[in-house]
């Protein structure tokens, strides 16, 4: 026999920076609570900025935790998030798992009525839109960084061969070396690399 799930109140405050305080937004939500009767059974507090996705928050942590029916109160829905586009997936998982999101200064009641459903749809319809067009975008200005003649990506070898990385920038040094006479296999020494990596890099750069 399944266990019946009890429904959990949550209170979630979130400030941007260490100097503000949560004490103003505690306060707001207990006395609304109090006017409205409600137990909160549950604090998540956390200083970070609104602009950071959600999944990266303790606000991801909540939402993975709440089940259908829970309630999740704040402050305002800014405190959700500072983008649309952050608010509207939250929303979209408040639909998707039935709980609700209730907002003090702005009175939204998010996930208890027809209205929330056709928001959310909305929302969501809009979300993959937003990522559409960023990754056509995206598509669009390395096509058009192609067409330029600008060379994508790391250079040639590079990933595969970490002593060539090493000697990135060190051209003029190198070239100051060869000047003074200093044969090829102590600068490859110096340079920390194989002889063999530092002929090819010479070659390469058309060190003299």
């Amino acid at each position: 026999m399944l266990l019946k799930h009890k429904i959990m109140n949550y209170g979630y405050i979130r400030v941007s920076s260490d100097r503000q305080t949560v004490e103003n937004q505690r306060f707001e939500i207990q006395n609304f609570c109090m006017d409205k009767e409600i137990i909160i059974d549950g604090w998540i507090e956390e200083t970070i900025s609104g602009t950071k996705r959600y999944d990266k928050r303790a606000l991801g942590k909540l939402l993975k935790k709440v089940q259908k029916g829970d309630l999740i109160i704040c402050a305002e829905l800014s405190r959700l998030g500072r983008s649309l586009f952050i608010i509207m997936e939250i929303l979209n998982i408040c639909m998707n798992k039935e709980f609700k999101v209730w907002t003090i200064k702005d009175g939204y009641r998010l996930g208890e009525d027809i209205q929330s459903k056709v928001l959310a749809f909305a929302f969501g319809l809009s979300a993959e839109i937003e990522r559409t067009l960023i990754s056509q975008r995206t598509k669009e200005a390395l096509a058009r960084k192609k067409a330029e003649g600008v060379k994508l990506g790391r250079p040639k070898g590079s990933r595969n061969n970490p002593e060539k990385r090493k000697l990135a920038g060190r051209e003029s040094y190198i070239s100051r070396q060869l000047k003074r006479g200093i044969s090829k296999n102590k600068i490859a020494i110096r340079c920390k690399v194989d002889k063999h990596t530092l002929y090819r890099f010479i070659q390469e750069k058309s060190l003299k």
